[in-house]
């Protein structure tokens, strides 16, 4: 039954909603039925505000929360606890034919389990997490996983 329960949920096709509004100059907000609604911009770099939410950012955020959700998703299937998971994760952004793309993004996790775990199953979980992350899957930009691993003494 839990077989079929997870195919079922492979085939069904979701949709996900959001919402901006112009506010001033490249500036607006960002909306999404029952969530906090926050103000985006251009980046400072294309004349847009400091300190503010861009497309950008939200772009290498949302690769590397995929990553990060996908990862504790399969650690959880597998019964392997993970005490701690922090990272952070670099877009590069090139001009390309004419246009700026995102050519590479390289996420820098931090993963602290017990040492009952063998730092073997964790680099497995993070090449899964890799094949597997629906954000990764759907970019053309290389995503890349440099883990650092930290097996806690007993």
């Amino acid at each position: 039954m839990e077989a079929a329960e997870h195919t079922s949920l492979r085939t069904k096709t979701f949709t996900y909603k959001t919402g901006t509004t112009w506010t001033d100059a490249r500036a607006g907000t960002l909306a999404s039925e029952g969530k906090p609604t926050f103000r985006i911009s251009s980046p400072p770099e294309f004349k847009g505000e400091r300190g503010v939410w861009t497309p950008e950012d939200l772009f290498v955020g949302a690769v590397e929360v995929c990553h990060m959700t996908t990862f504790l998703a399969f650690a959880a299937q597998r019964k392997i606890t993970i005490l701690s998971y922090k990272s952070h994760a670099n877009g590069v952004l090139e001009f390309i034919d004419g246009d700026y793309r995102f050519t590479r993004i390289v996420i820098f996790p931090t993963i602290a389990v017990g040492n009952t775990v063998a730092e073997a199953e964790v680099h497995t979980l993070l090449r899964e997490a890799e094949k597997h992350c629906l954000v990764a899957n759907s970019i053309a930009a290389i995503v890349e996983v440099n883990p650092t691993i930290i097996v806690q003494p007993g």
